[in-house]
């Protein structure tokens, strides 16, 4: 009997936590839009900023992995690819960026492409306004849940899948050792409410109110022949919700290794190491110990971040690059 009080316990566990995160997700209990979250935004600027598209001096590749909240149940996992590269002697830049997020039985899939014109501003410095349009996609297996009520059919089927446009745009000026950067990259409210009896109903519209602003900023400071320090940070701001702030410090050795520590206000300190194994190739890795009551049920979150900067053909990339 205690086993079946325990097993019951479970379940009913299971699906509060997934209702919980649909809620969240769809609005149901925070009026702030939803959007991904990385330690590493600084390897992934492009999914936040489309101007961020061309900065580098040849196409480049990054793809990130966060398991959140591990042992967790319906724990985020998140996993995005993005790919850009100037054109035109860096005068425009173009890219797709492609999104997967799977929250309890939510499964989501965001697909951008990206548009930057970049105005030379002195021999090192850069302006660039970005643009970029693409389409959510959003699916929830509700049939994955496991109910006390056996054949409930609220929950026996997986909700239709469900498309939707949005875009964004931002501005991003860079030097090889500064930059800076303001962006809304989702303006469009695509949330998915559910009826009665689990039918999506979709809003679709431009609401200034849930927009998502984002301001990024970093600089490279040389210590010595060896070191540098790179400070940088990202404020993230929405009506009806706290400003959030995520700052931290990596140290470069010898242009090889990266080290450093960082904060999410209110959320969780920051671990992170990366290798500049060649100057095109990167590989980086974070641990987040969150900072409030859900590190008791987690093992903290993870992530790793892997970038190559292809080099075009009859010419080499011969620095790493800070940003």
């Amino acid at each position: 009997m205690n086993e079946k009080i325990k097993a019951m316990k479970k379940n009913k566990l299971t699906v509060y936590l997934c209702l919980l995160a649909l809620l969240i997700l769809n609005g149901g209990v925070v009026k702030a839009q939803y959007d991904a979250m990385f330690s590493q935004y600084m390897f992934n600027e492009m999914f936040i900023n489309p101007a961020y598209a061309g900065s580098k001096e040849a196409m480049s590749a990054t793809v990130l992995h966060r398991q959140q909240w591990l042992n967790f149940p319906g724990r985020p996992v998140t996993t995005s690819f993005s790919l850009h590269g100037p054109l035109m002697g860096q005068k425009m830049g173009l890219g797709l960026s492609v999104l997967n997020e799977k929250i309890g039985v939510l499964n989501r899939n965001l697909i951008y492409a990206n548009y930057a014109y970049r105005i030379k501003t002195s021999d090192k410095g850069r302006l660039a306004f970005g643009l970029m349009a693409g389409i959510h996609n959003q699916v929830n297996r509700f049939a994955d849940l496991k109910t006390t009520d056996a054949g409930d059919v609220q929950v026996s089927q997986n909700s239709p899948s469900t498309i939707a446009p949005n875009f964004g745009s931002g501005i991003y000026y860079n030097t090889d050792k500064f930059y800076a950067g303001f962006s809304i990259p989702r303006m469009v409210d695509d949330r998915v409410t559910f009826d009665a009896v689990g039918n999506p109903i979709e809003n679709i519209k431009v609401d200034f109110t849930r927009f998502h602003y984002y301001f990024t900023l970093g600089y490279v400071f040389t210590l010595g022949e060896s070191l540098k320090l790179k400070p940088q940070a990202m404020v993230k701001a929405v009506q009806n919700a706290p400003i959030q702030y995520d700052i931290n410090a990596n140290f470069l050795i010898a242009n090889r290794i990266w080290a450093g520590l960082g904060y999410r206000s209110n959320s969780s300190a920051i671990g992170l190491l990366g290798a500049q194994i060649t100057p095109q190739l990167m590989a980086s890795y974070s641990y987040d110990y969150g900072l409030n009551a859900i590190q008791k049920y987690s093992q903290g979150s993870h992530e790793l971040a892997i970038s190559y900067l292809f080099a075009y053909k009859g010419r080499r990339v011969i620095s790493p690059r800070y940003f």
